[in-house]
């Protein structure tokens, strides 16, 4: 996989560079298993704006991604790895031997007529799916459960990866891609490897029309605003706001705590995350 940079034509081309797919192999998707995806543009369900910024774009179908893998014993060809235009990274087409077929999240290195398979006793190799309770110490995994049986939730997204530190009782330590460090039950699943299409974050987009076309409107700042429509807006020249930085209905929007202290899974949180580079493994 690559970066393109066009040659500087025109403005619009001078700043973007473009995702080459080199691992793409298939354009066209698996119609069952598509199914309607309707965009809320930024709106409840009184039509009321929740989430600014957000509408438009273009029409997508969703791709019904297998988050579980709980085909045990059942041998899968990699058919064909495709683009999935709801996330980051490439999903991949799994032809089961009994005529099922999946879409999975690519790792790294996956290719087409590789096999995976799913189970207890498997072999860790990439893109095979077992509890943590079977995965060798320090091996890379993604598309973790939090809860066994309930499906991948943690690293999902393109170029990430958790390590797995360690194993001590019923609990597996984690390193995930953000510097956290978190014990699961060591039922879970998880899936050998790292997530593929690494270089998604180096893409500029380079242009306003390509943030339009995913779903992304206009951001304009509160202190460019008037004062009727923003707590921030109005003064005389430019001015800094004169207050914290609060959104338009004046709930401030620095330095707030966004975790639940209520949650369950708090406690298993071992070390809280911390700035690490986009990509990089905590080891």
């Amino acid at each position: 996989m690559g970066i393109k940079i066009y040659k500087k034509t025109s403005p619009g081309r001078r700043f973007a560079s473009v995702n080459t797919r080199d691992e793409v192999t298939k354009t066209t998707p698996e119609k069952t298993l598509l199914r309607k995806h309707n965009m809320t543009g930024g709106r409840n369900h009184s039509g009321k704006i929740t989430s600014r910024c957000r509408g438009g774009g273009n029409k997508r179908m969703y791709r019904i991604i297998d988050f579980k893998r709980n085909k045990d014993g059942v041998e899968g060809v990699v058919a064909g790895i495709e683009y999935d235009p709801n996330r980051s990274c490439h999903i991949a087409l799994i032809h089961y031997t009994d005529g099922e077929k999946r879409y999975i999240l690519c790792p790294l290195g996956l290719k087409v007529g590789v096999k995976i398979i799913s189970g207890d006793r498997v072999e860790p190799s990439i893109g095979n799916c077992m509890p943590l309770l079977q995965i060798p110490p320090g091996l890379a995994v993604h598309n973790v459960e939090l809860i066994p049986g309930q499906g991948g939730k943690m690293v999902r997204s393109a170029g990430s990866a958790a390590r797995l530190a360690a194993r001590e009782g019923n609990r597996a330590t984690l390193i995930l891609p953000s510097g956290e460090m978190r014990m699961v039950d060591i039922r879970c699943r998880a899936t050998i490897g790292q997530i593929g299409n690494i270089e998604h974050g180096r893409v500029r987009l380079g242009k306003a029309g390509r943030k339009r076309h995913l779903g992304r409107r206009p951001h304009v700042r509160g202190v460019a605003m008037n004062p009727v429509a923003h707590p921030m807006g109005g003064g005389e020249g430019r001015s800094h706001g004169g207050r914290h930085p609060c959104s338009p209905t004046g709930k401030l929007a620095k330095g707030g705590k966004t975790r639940n202290k209520r949650k369950a899974s708090n406690k298993m949180i071992v070390r809280r995350r911390r700035n690490v580079r986009q990509g990089q493994l905590v080891l």
